[in-house]
């Protein structure tokens, strides 16, 4: 055997030891690793089931109560005052509409009532008249009664004196023309009193239909003054409508918030109801986040919300309030809803948004906009 056989034999065994050395080593950590994985998932699993109070998504955006701002008149727009992202505070003027009609229909609203105004006087008026009329009618009556008691009084003497010459004329003491004379007396009498107790039916009529005006004219002012007769009412309406349709000319911002979808224009007709633009109220920002069916269990109204926003990123932090839920997942409310009853369904992990209220003043601190995108974690342990 040569010197190099000699030698080579100690070094593969050598090498030999050593790789079963490192095999050896290799066990070792491969089932410390093991032990610690093992560990490391009863930690998760004691955590997740015994002391995990949350439950988070990153499905979650900003929403807000938009105001649409529309016309309550049709007219002409005269001028735009705001802009797309203009802030404005509640009462600024945003749009006028050309108030010349508006003006106009005002002016005829009040015409309107001071005729309805007038004629309430005129009718007043008209009662005292009629009073007086029936004051006369009294008076022609009485007058008639009187003329028919005169004409009765005739008669008689004209019946007596024909009674009396027609006895004579018998025994031929007169002559036949007195006695005519005598009966063309009592006829005559005879018709005057028939004409005076015309005279009394006719005061009579007059008199009922000077009442029956006088009736009708009470009826329309009694128990009411000139503010508040039917007509003097609705014309009164009329002036508060065509005043109100005045001030519309002048479209003001219903609250404080940022001008959004502008979309009228200087010259443009517009009609009752037609939207003009948008308006965002920044302060009344809310959170509709989009949790999995899987997480709700434990998600009440009330509990708090740790939110962050991709515009900030970590370093912000808003804090908030679940204050509802919706009443249908988001498939639920699509154009087209899935339709599960086919041959071909596949179940799949519906989400329910969940309103959350944030806090006002770190809204003024970090302003949000509409649609960003949020991070929220409800903390469950603080159920109600």
């Amino acid at each position: 055997m040569t010197d190099a056989q000699q030698t080579s034999v100690p070094h593969n065994e050598s090498t030999d030891l050593k790789d079963v050395e490192n095999q050896t080593k290799r066990k070792k950590l491969l089932k410390i690793f093991a032990v610690i994985i093992v560990i490391v998932a009863i930690i998760y699993m004691l955590w997740h089931f015994l002391f995990n109070r949350s439950v988070s998504t990153d499905n979650a955006y900003v929403g807000a109560e938009t105001a649409e701002i529309t016309s309550m008149v049709s007219g002409q727009v005269e001028k735009v005052l705001v802009s797309d992202t203009q802030t404005v505070k509640k009462g600024d003027i945003l749009a006028i509409i050309d108030h010349r009609d508006a003006k106009i229909a005002l002016a005829q609203a009040q015409a309107e009532l001071a005729k309805a105004q007038r004629q309430y006087t005129q009718s007043s008026a008209n009662s005292s008249a009629l009073n007086s009329q029936i004051l006369i009618s009294d008076d022609d009556i009485r007058s008639a009664e009187a003329q028919v008691a005169q004409a009765q009084v005739a008669l008689q003497q004209a019946q007596q004196e024909f009674e009396r010459r027609k006895a004579l004329s018998a025994s031929g003491a007169i002559s036949k023309e007195e006695f005519t004379k005598s009966q063309s007396a009592l006829n005559n009498a005879q018709a005057s009193l028939d004409v005076a107790k015309a005279g009394v039916a006719q005061a009579e009529s007059k008199r009922k239909a000077a009442q029956s005006n006088l009736d009708a004219n009470e009826a329309l002012i009694k128990g009411a003054s000139q503010q508040s007769t039917p007509d003097v009412l609705m014309a009164q309406a009329k002036v508060e409508q065509a005043l109100l349709d005045l001030q519309r000319t002048e479209i003001k911002a219903p609250l404080d918030g940022v001008v959004a979808r502008r979309t009228v224009q200087v010259g443009q007709r517009v009609a009752p109801g037609a939207s003009l633009m948008k308006l965002i109220p920044l302060s009344e920002l809310y959170v509709d986040a989009n949790f999995k069916e899987s997480q709700l269990k434990n998600v009440k109204v009330g509990q708090k919300v740790e939110l962050t926003s991709d515009l900030y990123g970590k370093d912000v932090k808003y804090h908030g309030t679940v204050v509802g839920f919706s009443g249908g997942t988001g498939s639920a409310f699509a154009l087209i809803p899935a339709q599960n009853a086919t041959g071909n369904w596949i179940k799949v992990v519906q989400r329910l948004p969940v309103r959350i209220q944030l806090d006002k003043k770190q809204l003024q601190e970090h302003p949000l906009r509409v649609g960003l995108s949020m991070e929220a974690e409800v903390d469950t342990s603080t159920a109600k």
